[in-house]
């Protein structure tokens, strides 16, 4: 069988297959589960073209690998075959454990464990399935392989993951300030000293980089409409769970059922069981749940599920200094009033939160411009366009969501 497949990718073109065991990872129920995650979550709320999934993304970020391998190589890096293969198969898994609809329930269903986490539980899994044909990636993963470089490409300031989604989330959600150069950006890659670095030629493709970055973050990823979504799902799960664990009745599926009536944590994800049931979670299960709960005769999960299948949601605010407490409590008191319901229960209508955004930070992996005269230096001392206080600050902002009946 041929298994060196193409697909028709809308943001690259035709992607080929580099590998047979990448056809069958792809073929995987575990792989095939991403078909059915959405990348941005609940952002097709306010931007209706972002219904792309977790799977194109694995597909994009595979290609750009494939073209990062084949770059480096033409400039006499020693990338063994072997090598390429274990990190074309890093990056198709990395969000391999990603909670249904991406981010945004992630630590609702599962607490204690971030997806990159579970990515490596369920790509140990894998390689215990395809006879040990993953441990090199999972080195690689796990940053434990010898050339340090390898997972750089896999996980940093300026990886492959990094370079699809921006690229990816900007077509799909028509938001334009996204767009990077990743094929010009993936030409100027090099390495020295074992670290992936940029020649000096790209460091305005990079200025641009992190720029879309920090862009993409507030227009789309923290978009406050996108956050009082994403805040009113969590709320469902929470009161849903909140009912399961005093035995009141809530249509779900069998997987739901599982997650819904036991605390299951990061570290009874180590048990095989647990494992397999979280990798048959996706967003239908959580929709199809939602549409019914929406009926559901607790008024509070009804409310919210109705907030979500209508998109009757949260107002929000947001502003750089925290809200005034009186205002909180006085919403607070109100919702009690309006709905007859105590204050722990009030707190599903009105409650506040912190949110921070930072596109690049120079204290983790630094991303480094190569000269020709075999000096190195870090982006924020060499970048001329942009002024570094902006780069390197975290903005931190604070939100209020409240239902517009308490406004």
């Amino acid at each position: 069988m041929n298994k060196k497949k193409i697909f028709n990718d809308p943001v690259y073109g035709f992607i080929t297959l580099p590998y047979d065991i990448i056809f069958d990872l792809i073929e995987h129920p575990f792989f095939q589960r991403l078909r059915r995650i959405r990348q941005l979550g609940l952002t097709h709320l306010v931007y209706p073209g972002a219904l792309h999934t977790r799977l194109h993304h694995a597909l994009g970020s595979l290609h750009l690998m494939v073209q990062a391998v084949d770059t480096l190589r033409s400039k006499g890096h020693d990338i063994t075959e072997e090598e390429s293969k274990a990190v074309c198969i890093a990056i198709l898994l990395h969000d391999i454990g990603h909670a249904p609809f991406s981010h945004a329930l992630e630590n609702s269903l599962v607490t204690g464990i971030s997806h990159e986490q579970i990515s490596l539980l369920l790509m140990e899994e894998l390689n215990k399935q395809f006879n040990g044909e993953l441990t090199m990636a999972i080195r690689i993963f796990k940053n434990e392989y010898p050339k340090h470089f390898l997972h750089n490409l896999v996980s940093s300031q300026l990886d492959m993951d990094r370079l699809d989604y921006l690229n990816r989330d900007s077509f799909y959600t028509g938001v334009l300030e996204g767009k990077i150069g990743a094929q010009r950006i993936i030409k100027m890659l090099n390495i020295h000293q074992d670290q992936l670095v940029i020649e000096e030629k790209g460091i305005y493709s990079i200025e641009k980089f992190i720029v879309a970055r920090r862009l993409m973050y507030w227009q789309v990823y923290l978009h406050k409409t996108v956050l009082a979504a994403e805040q009113l799902l969590v709320n469902i799960l929470k009161r849903a769970k909140e009912l399961s664990a005093i035995q009141h009745p809530l249509f779900a599926s069998p997987v739901l059922q599982y997650f819904l009536h036991q605390e299951i944590t990061g570290k009874d994800l180590l048990d095989t069981t647990h494992l397999i049931q979280y990798a048959k979670l996706d967003d239908y299960d959580i929709y199809g749940a939602v549409k019914v709960w929406s009926e559901n005769e607790d008024f509070i999960l009804s409310r919210l599920c109705s907030g979500i299948v209508n998109r009757k949601l949260y107002k929000i605010k947001l502003q750089k200094e925290p809200f005034d407490p009186h205002l909180l409590h006085a919403r607070v008191a109100k919702a009690n009033k309006m709905y007859k319901l105590t204050s722990e229960e009030a707190a599903y209508f009105t409650f506040n939160g912190e949110i921070s955004n930072s596109a690049y930070d120079p204290q983790e992996e630094q991303i480094k411009i190569l000269f020709k005269d075999g000096t190195l230096k870090e982006l924020t001392e060499e970048s001329d366009q942009m002024d570094v206080s902006v780069l390197i600050r975290p903005v931190h902002k604070h939100y209020w969501c409240y239902f517009p009946e308490l406004a």
